[in-house]
């Protein structure tokens, strides 16, 4: 299997590449619209907020106060003055909004919360969840902020990023999660043993459909337990991971799979930091041992959140780090659906089309020795201070 789609041959990316028009699939019983590209994403956020007509919950880590934050902003307070119950979210550290900005929409009879609003160490534990529901009927999530870069072409160098819409039953799930999350945060002080716990606890199930939280638990989070047992028994693996530093454990199932199956491993090559990017590459020599085939996209930065494991499909928040596995509030819809795994598999390889290859050999003639003192600084960095600071400092773990 591992030259049937002629890809290795994809050594330079091509300048020409254009984010994917938005496509829809229908998989365990609901309907999901992918959009992958900005200007697609961003009018139909804004699409299902005016559409609305009873309710509206939104969450996330970074909201401008510029831009797409403002308009976004306004078309939540006129939902608001036409009556809409409108609940906002975001998280202290990620985001410039604060209760200033939101002011117009508070006046206008929304409500605005942030997560860990006070400078503490709780600044270490981020709510990195995306989200919208409408009318608790339909939804949009995914790895996309609220800033402009995430809604800008690769021509400007946005970020490569991707938006589900989903409308079916797994809506349900999402209400649960946010109403919950809301109830636990919404007060003065926010009791965040009860949302280490529930972070723990928390599992809806319908079916192939499963919604998966992460977080800072003292064991594993369901995302991360799930992902886990997946990748024990799994035999074909594809990611398309703008942030990948994981655990030796999980580095070594991906790596029998590598040996004995298939793993395709799409990385960033552009990024806001690159201690992330030299976190990934110190790795390459692992994986590349073990017959994993890895690329890195080049056209612009990447945040796109994407794991194919046989026929399970992880979408949402999510990066393949320790801060995502372990500490960060994280949202992932896994769906088991083989039409859906392979058209997402499609979706990958329409961007490997446009990515370098790291082969053996290239990457012997990139790790010089400066690059790999870079690179082992940022693992250490990434995957050892921040993840060992964030959990010990916090809840007690």
């Amino acid at each position: 299997m591992r030259g049937e789609e002629g890809l290795q041959k994809a050594d330079v990316a091509d300048d020409q590449f254009r984010d994917p028009e938005p496509f829809e699939v229908s998989a365990a019983g609901q309907n999901l619209v992918f959009y992958p590209h900005g200007e697609d994403r961003r009018e139909a956020m804004l699409e299902l907020v005016r559409s609305a007509r009873r309710s509206l919950k939104l969450c996330f880590y970074i909201f401008a106060t510029e831009g797409v934050g403002i308009e976004l902003r306004d078309a939540l307070v006129d939902a608001a003055k036409r009556g809409v119950e409108v609940v906002v979210i975001v998280d202290s550290f990620g985001a410039d909004a604060t209760a200033e900005f939101f002011r117009s929409l508070t006046e206008a009879g929304g409500e605005f919360v942030c997560f860990s609003p006070r400078v503490s160490l709780r600044y270490l534990i981020r709510n990195h969840q995306k989200m919208i529901i409408a009318d608790g009927e339909r939804a949009m999530f995914g790895g996309f902020n609220i800033e402009d870069d995430y809604f800008a072409p690769p021509q400007c160098n946005g970020w490569n990023d991707l938006a589900i819409a989903v409308d079916g039953t797994a809506v349900a799930g999402l209400v649960e999660w946010f109403d919950g999350l809301y109830d636990r945060i919404a007060s003065d002080r926010p009791h965040f043993a009860d949302i280490s716990r529930a972070v723990k606890r928390w599992d809806w199930k319908e079916g192939s459909l499963r919604w998966l939280v992460g977080g800072p638990t003292k064991g594993l989070s369901t995302w991360a337990s799930c992902v886990r047992q997946d990748l024990g028994s799994a035999k074909r693996v594809d990611m398309f991971m703008a942030y990948f530093s994981p655990p030796k454990s999980l580095l070594k199932r991906i790596g029998r799979i590598g040996r004995t199956g298939e793993v395709r491993l799409l990385m960033a090559a552009k990024s806001d930091n690159n201690a992330t990017l030299g976190a990934t590459r110190s790795l390459y020599s692992f994986l590349l041992q073990q017959g994993v085939r890895i690329w890195e996209f080049t056209p612009c930065k990447l945040h796109t959140k994407l794991i194919v494991v046989d026929d399970a499909v992880y979408l949402g928040s999510a990066n393949f780090d320790m801060r995502s596995l372990y500490v960060n509030l994280e949202l992932m819809l896994r769906i088991e659906d083989a039409e859906l795994a392979d058209r997402m598999r499609e979706f990958i390889s329409s961007h490997i089309a446009h990515s370098e290859a790291i082969t053996p050999e290239k990457h012997r003639r990139n790790a010089t020795l400066w690059n790999r003192i870079r690179w082992n600084l940022g693992w250490l960095l990434v995957s050892v201070i921040d993840y060992n600071v964030s959990r010990r400092l916090n809840l007690g773990l």
